[in-house]
């Protein structure tokens, strides 16, 4: 990218709606400060498609996986690279419930603790994310099925894993990351007791001043922190902590691709 990207920062949901929708904190680098200029709520996947359809230069991290477990991709012959692999994978189950039933008949003949495997990249930090195969309580493996299509449906460019249009480019975060680094496992979300909210405020607070380890730091309006705080779902400071992993990597080289990178399974910024 030759020009200052748009950076976005993507709380994404796989059945978005008006009460529960795609999260977009939008925002740009200036040296050593990233200012957050607004966050968006979509509340359909038709939203997320026009947003993905955005003229570049835009630079953004996607919480939901990128890659399925090697393992489940070899036993159902799904292919060799990211395109392939989603590609037959929804060729094969035409919808979510038939991408449950697959995973289900899959992990019925495993050994027990090998049933929902994950990725090597889920398991490389501390804070672990959940196998992307999984597809109750937080369906992960939905949210890969629903925003990984789009994404390549898109063109977009997911660096170590595809080449599309060099101006629009989306890695995978995981805003769990950002939090462990700055406030450790204290919980942040869902609940809105002082404990929480003070939690909230910390991680902007720490965000704020974060220069030594992400080489910059945030800033925004107070509305804007305070519509953060006071949101007890946590899904706006997700939105941002996901900005903060598209800041970081879209200054490093390779944009953080690690070494080695798995084609298959993709990768977490931070990995």
């Amino acid at each position: 990218m030759t020009a200052t990207p748009l950076l976005l920062g993507v709380d994404f949901s796989s059945a978005p709606s008006r009460r529960k929708p795609i999260t977009v904190a939008r925002g740009r680098r200036e040296g050593a400060t990233l200012h957050l200029g607004r966050i968006d709520a979509l509340p359909t996947l038709g939203a997320f498609e026009r947003l993905l359809a955005e003229p570049g230069p835009w630079f953004g991290a996607f919480d939901f996986p990128f890659g399925l477990p090697r393992a489940f991709v070899q036993a159902h012959a799904l292919g060799a690279d990211t395109d392939a692999v989603i590609a037959a994978l929804r060729a094969r189950c035409p919808d979510r419930m038939a991408l449950r039933a697959l995973v289900d008949a899959w992990s019925r003949v495993r050994p027990a603790g090998q049933r929902l495997v994950h990725r090597a990249t889920d398991t490389a930090h501390p804070a672990r994310s959940t196998s992307p195969l999984q597809t109750r309580y937080v369906p992960v493996g939905f949210m890969y099925y629903e925003g990984l299509a789009r994404l390549v449906a898109a063109d977009a460019t997911l660096p170590g894993l595809r080449v599309g249009d060099p101006q629009r480019v989306a890695v995978e975060g995981y805003p769990r990351r950002v939090a462990f680094e700055l406030i450790g496992r204290r919980p942040y979300k869902n609940r809105d007791d002082q404990a929480h909210r003070a939690a909230r405020s910390d991680l902007l607070d720490a965000l704020a001043s974060w220069r030594g380890g992400a080489g910059f730091g945030l800033r925004m309006a107070p509305p804007l922190r305070d519509a953060i705080v006071a949101d007890a779902g946590g899904d706006l400071l997700d939105a941002v902590l996901c900005l903060m992993q598209a800041a970081w990597a879209e200054r490093q080289p390779g944009q953080g691709v690690p070494r080695g990178v798995d084609p298959i399974e993709g990768w977490i910024v931070g990995s």
